[in-house]
């Protein structure tokens, strides 16, 4: 057993030597320390509202190239090819500037702390948490027109004839998929790839929320963001969907029976799950500019009302609770 700790610990070693960091740093403070003090510290303190979010970046930077090379008069084929190109420089933008801070951070005594601040950035369980509950007050009071201006903070549907089920399902259905988009993944890229993983992770998901949809604009040029998108999310996921599930059997029934039945590859698993939890049904037809949208419906039971949102943030909470204690059990079990 020991040899083969020793022989896992010494290849650990070999793929971290890319990374800029000195061996010591990397073997005396595993990254599942790291991410589970920034996910920590996301979660109570949040991001500051007043300063711009890194994000916003690179955001800036996909918005530029998506102006240059996204026209109108290039043939679809060329777009193809200029949107994967816009991918290879958004993760080498961004996984080298994680590099270059981990870099400097594997150099300096106190360099844990950089790497606990800069990865709490791209973690968004609190604020997730925040939004949702910001929906889930007016409408617990019934004060629809409040809710639906909520709601549309997170959603791109139309909100101006939902009623109190209508926003439920919207709030359940973000904040179940954005567990894994916003939590679940950037965890999980953090862990496997240090700041450079997470950096990078952030910058794609950014890039398929901007330019990955199928609308004639978009459909070429950002072909390669919801592809890698759909890579990147494919295994947290799946770990998001089970962390939801575990708070009661019907959710893994509902999870496993209806997952693959949404048209992502990925966020099936994490509605489908939320649906089975709360005995709830999600899905179903909803409206994008004027457009009515046929989507299957996820889960045998009535549709959720304001308590159900309030017991989905419960659920939200108790599987964010789980997640850092595997990373807790993650950091103590790691070899050394």
């Amino acid at each position: 057993m020991a040899s083969r700790r020793a022989c896992w610990t010494a290849r650990t070693v070999q793929c971290w030597k890319w990374s800029g960091v000195p061996v010591e740093a990397v073997m005396s403070w595993p990254f599942f320390w790291a991410a589970a003090g920034a996910f920590l510290l996301e979660g109570v303190v949040g991001w500051p509202r007043r300063v711009m979010h890194p994000v916003a970046w690179v955001g800036g930077l996909i918005a530029g190239l998506e102006h240059r090379w996204n026209r109108p008069e290039t043939s679809e084929a060329r777009r193809r090819l200029w949107g994967v190109l816009t991918m290879l420089i958004l993760i080498g933008v961004t996984g080298g500037a994680g590099w270059a801070v981990q870099a400097v951070a594997g150099m300096w005594a106190w360099g844990g702390g950089l790497v606990v601040l800069c990865g709490a950035a791209g973690l968004a369980a609190r604020s997730l948490f925040d939004h949702v509950r910001a929906i889930e007050g007016p409408l617990s009071l019934g004060d629809l027109p409040a809710a639906r201006v909520a709601v549309a903070m997170i959603v791109g549907r139309d909100v101006d004839a939902m009623e109190e089920a209508d926003i439920a399902a919207a709030a359940l259905e973000s904040l179940a998929e954005s567990f894994c988009d916003g939590v679940v993944a950037p965890v999980f890229w953090f862990v496997i790839g240090g700041l450079p993983g997470l950096f990078a992770y952030k910058a794609v998901n950014t890039a398929d929320s901007m330019i990955g949809h199928m609308e004639p604009r978009w459909r070429a040029f950002g072909w390669a963001a919801a592809r890698t998108d759909d890579a990147m999310n494919w295994i947290p996921a799946r770990i998001a969907g089970a962390l939801i599930a575990l708070f009661h059997p019907q959710g893994w029934r509902i999870m496993l029976r209806d997952a693959r039945k949404h048209a992502s590859p990925n966020a099936g698993w994490t509605e489908a799950a939320m649906a089975g939890v709360l005995r709830v049904r999600l899905g179903g037809p909803v409206r994008y500019d004027g457009v009515m949208t046929y989507r299957p419906d996820f889960g045998d039971w009535a549709a959720p009302r304001a308590f159900d949102l309030r017991r989905g943030l419960r659920v939200y909470g108790l599987a964010c609770a789980v997640l850092f204690l595997l990373l807790i059990a993650g950091g103590v079990a790691w070899p050394r």
